[in-house]
Formats: structure tokens, sequence, C-alpha cells
């Protein structure tokens, strides 16, 4: 049986507000705050920890070893692990900030993952994102495809795609811009690809455009899936003016559900229409229109950035940020989505409020990665999320991780060290190997 296992972002030591993610409105307004890496961590293992409970599988993604001196290194910093931090916070605190960004936390953005049903050879394949629209992010693709390699180890079952090339032309965000539907467990589903800009019709705006329509057709390509089950979308350019950088957040997708705002798509009633046919059964569709929820409190909330995932009785659930229920219109939306006879029958809160400071909400923290019995069976058995897991992961980041961090902390010479004895630690409970940097060269 194919199911959605729900791998989430292992949140870093040097999580921080650096304002660094371009047209991400809360990265911006928290920038320079001083954070909370282990409430971070801690609320990001609670939302994993409540989704087993549900009865889901829930896997686990291991975080970047950050500072990158390296990557400060290449932009001109000389000596010193010590003197290129101490250089690079006097003349270019931002990169700095860049060179510490816990911003793979959000694997949503890891990688784009289409089912073994969907593919050529029946593999389940994996392109990782290039990320090039973000400096920060753009330095986590070499380890994000080594994490992705050591997870789903087994050339049999899993096919490991290398990112796209690193230009703008080709710009590529992973999954927060792609979506599955399926009828059911076993046929081949329908693939959407949302993208913000294409060459005959650059966008231009308030915010720049990070995925590309020739970015997402190259991953359709390399996962050769089936071009009458691929659907390729634009964004609502107002969307992205107001602060939209991703579908995820304006639109989430599931099954043969989709729950989006009027404002998410383009041209809404072709996109809609198209899954329709592609799939050869209506689409069960929750349109949320302005005068319900307005951009605006779309965005604060994340409300579109909510998981819908069906249980093991086969009732739905949609997974919220706190931050919904407490906007009162955004939580009116959501009661009347699990009270009406639609598609929701319940709703589950989790506070991960360090992480949406930074602009990332409960989906933005996981990849979905649709596998069946034999696959499951094929994934490091280490990376699946236990009781026994939350366990040792709890204390390893109660042992390790800094309560508070500001940007200066990354200049800390103690901090760089403290952060590869942790993660150094975390790939052994994780059954990992040595998939970081300074682990290869030590």
């Amino acid at each position: 049986m194919l199911l959605e296992a729900n791998f989430d972002g292992l949140v870093g030591p040097s999580h921080h507000f650096g304002g660094l993610g371009i047209g991400n409105l809360a990265s911006q307004a928290n920038k320079a705050r001083v954070s909370n890496p282990l409430e971070a961590a801690l609320q990001g293992l609670e939302k994993m920890a409540g989704l087993a409970a549900l009865g889901l599988h829930q896997g686990v993604l291991p975080p970047q070893a950050r500072p990158d001196v390296d990557f400060l290194r290449r932009v001109g910093f000389v000596g010193t692990d010590t003197k290129v931090l101490a250089q690079a916070l006097s003349d270019a605190p931002g990169l700095l900030s860049a060179a510490g960004s816990a911003a793979a936390m959000w694997a949503a953005n890891a990688a784009t993952v289409s089912a073994s049903a969907d593919t050529w050879d029946s593999r389940v394949h994996f392109t990782p994102a290039n990320l090039v629209s973000q400096t920060h992010r753009a330095l986590e693709t070499p380890t994000t495809a080594a994490a992705l390699k050591a997870t789903f180890p087994s050339d049999r079952y899993f096919a490991h795609h290398p990112a796209l090339p690193a230009c703008t032309q080709l710009a590529d965000e992973g999954a927060a811009n792609h979506t599955r539907f399926a009828l059911d467990d076993h046929t081949c589903g329908v693939s959407l690809f949302v993208y913000g800009t294409d060459l005959e019709s650059p966008a231009t705006g308030r915010f720049p455009a990070r995925q590309t329509r020739l970015a997402s057709e190259a991953v359709a390509r390399q996962h050769r899936l089936r071009t009458d089950r691929t659907l390729f979308a634009a964004q609502h350019p107002e969307a992205i003016n107001a602060g939209v950088f991703h579908n995820d957040v304006i639109a989430v997708g599931h099954r043969d559900i989709l729950l989006y705002h009027e404002m998410a798509f383009a041209n809404e009633a072709g996109v809609v229409g198209s899954l329709s046919r592609m799939m050869g059964e209506p689409l069960r569709t929750i349109r949320i229109n302005q005068s319900q929820v307005d951009l605006s409190a779309a965005i604060t909330s994340y409300l579109f950035n909510s998981q819908i995932v069906t249980l093991p009785d086969g009732t739905v659930r949609l997974i919220v940020a706190k931050d919904c229920e407490e906007h009162p219109a955004v939580w009116a939306a959501i009661t009347e989505m699990v009270e009406s006879d639609g598609p929701i029958d319940g709703v589950q809160v989790f506070d991960v409020r360090q992480s949406m400071r930074n602009g990332g909400g409960p989906a933005c923290l996981r990849l979905r990665v649709p596998l069946n019995d034999d696959e499951r069976g094929a994934v490091n058995p280490d990376s699946w999320f236990t009781p026994d897991l939350h366990k040792t992961l709890k204390a390893w980041v109660e042992k390790h991780y800094r309560d508070r961090l500001a940007i200066a902390d990354l200049a800390d010479p103690a901090f760089l060290n403290e952060v590869r004895e942790t993660l150094d630690r975390l790939t052994v409970i994780l059954g990992l190997g040595s998939i970081y940097p300074f682990q290869q060269t030590a």
C-alpha cells in the first residue's frame, strides 16, 4: 500500500533570526531578534511526536553544519576559522548570518519527490533543490543530497538525481511548489508543479518569484513523469507580491483534496479543471476567498502551510500552527471546514512559533515521501521517528542546544566547535555516516 510519510527537518543549533528570506515577511519582520534554538528544536520534535502518535509514518532529516566557514572563505575571508568568523562579523554580518542559517529545517524545500507509482522505473525519485534564489539556502544542496542518500540508500527502490544547474533560469525550490494528487493507494498520481515565472512572461513586482517553469519541467523530465498526468501552473502574481514566496504558503493538497486561496493560481478554474480531468474524477476542493481570509491573514497565520493527513482509520486531519487558532477569521474558516460536510474531519494544533517567526510553518517543516511497504522497509531504519528516538533526540537537544542565540554568537569559535560536536553525535544517533564536510576532512 502506498502511504505518504513525512520526514521533518530537525531544527539546527544555529537557528537565529537573520531576516534572510527575501519576500518572506515573517523572516524580515523578526530580523535581529534573539532566537531560542532549544525551544525551536523541541517544538519540532513535539510536532513529529504528535503526528507519529496519530499513527502516521514520521521520519527525521538532519540539520546542516553551520556556520559554513568554507562559504565565508569562498567570498574572500582568509585565515583560521576564528579569524574568518571575526572578519565576517565585522565586515559583512549579513554573509555571516547566511553562513549560519538553519533554514534547512524547512524540509519542504529539500527536494522534489516522485512516487514509484508515477515513475518509469517504479522507483521513488529525488531531486534536491538548488535554491539559487536565496544565498543562505543555496549553500544547503550538497549536504541535503548526502542526507537524502543516507536516509533512502537502496538503489533498488530509490533514484537520486543531481540538483539542477545553479542558475536563475532553473531556480528550483523543491516540494514547496509540487503536490501529488491520487484517488487511491496504487494508481499513477497526478503531479502539480507551480511556478512563479517563465521565460515568456517573466515576473516583475515587489518580490522575486523563486520557482521557474523551466526548473519544474526539468524535474518532471528527470523523474520521467507522464505528460498526461503532469500539470504546470502559474502562481497568481498578486500573491507573490503580497509575500507568498512558495505555493505551499497559499495552497495545500493531499490525495484528491485541494485547500487553496482564491489568489493561489493565475488561472484558478483552469488548474482545478485540469487536475480533475487528469484524475478522472472531480477534485475535492476547499476554496477560501478574500472575504473569509485575506492574503495578509493567510500569510501571517500560515493557514495554507498546514498539512492534510489521512489517519489509519480513514479520517482526514488538518495540521495547523497555533497562530491559526489565535486569528479569529482564520480559525472561523477552519471551524467551518471541519463542521461542514467536506473532506476535513478534524484539526490538530501545534506550537511551532520559533519556526513561524523565521517564516515557515508546519508544512514547511516536512518533506512528503510516498512509500509502499517494500520502500518503507528500505529506508534507513534509524531515520524513523519512534518513542525511543524521541526520547534520545530530546535529551540530545537539551544537552547541546543554546536557549538564546544572536547573530554575533555565530562568530564565536567555541560555538562552531560546539555545533560540530553536536552534529557528529547526531549522525551516530541517526545512523547516517559522514554526511558533513567537517567529518570528511577531519
